[in-house]
């Protein structure tokens, strides 16, 4: 089994992330700004960590088989997660990614798109820029799962699929994954690594 540390542990992918690495018995180092809300349990450590002090980072990480990251992107550039990371030098790099860097089918991405909720701008430009420095990215090894365009609340069915970069869309015309599933596939990746310095991505 695993040691892993993630990083935005409390948050809503995290704590399911969370979740199905100790289903799974792995270990985990939780690492979030205030990790009260996470309750003491064997498999845990928790570490409360300003994602953007990089030494404080770089020491929570080291040791670790791998990381993954589930922070905003608006809030925090690429560099912050991936130099800390190598530092400490831990190899591999898991980031819960975002929709809008996924394609369309004409080729567009989806946050090019019309209508794209402008809301939603910032943290999806954050995470296609993410994205593009993972790409330039020589050392570690990176993997990048962008969920559908609707990431939300809702069961662990264990039945989804794969794609690579383009959206994912249902029979019914939704594009949709809940946190869990997202877990699922994540933590399937980093048993069994099958994308290796890419994005796929995860819908039904």
């Amino acid at each position: 089994m695993s040691n892993i540390a993630i990083i935005g542990a409390t948050g809503r992918a995290g704590s399911q992330l969370l979740e199905e690495a100790l289903r799974r018995g792995h270990s985990v180092t939780a690492i979030a700004r205030d990790t009260s809300k996470i309750a003491p349990r064997a498999g845990v450590v928790s570490k409360n960590v300003d994602v953007l002090d990089a030494a404080a980072l770089q020491a929570a990480v080291a040791g670790h088989d791998a990381v993954i990251s589930a922070a905003h992107f608006s809030t925090i550039p690429a560099s912050a997660v991936i130099e800390p990371v190598k530092k400490a030098g831990v190899k591999r790099l898991l980031v819960v990614g975002g929709a809008g860097s996924l394609l369309l089918p004409n080729g567009s991405r989806v946050i090019d798109s019309e209508g794209f909720p402008e809301e939603y701008k910032a943290e999806a430009s954050a995470g296609a820029a993410f994205l593009n420095t993972l790409r330039q990215e020589q050392d570690l090894d990176w993997t990048f799962l962008s969920p559908s365009a609707e990431f939300v609340e809702g069961e662990r069915t264990g039945t989804f699929r794969i794609g690579k970069d383009d959206l994912l869309v249902s029979a019914e015309g939704r594009s949709w994954i809940t946190f869990a599933d997202f877990a699922i596939a994540l933590l399937d990746e980093v048993q069994t690594p099958k994308h290796s310095r890419q994005r796929f991505t995860v819908g039904y």
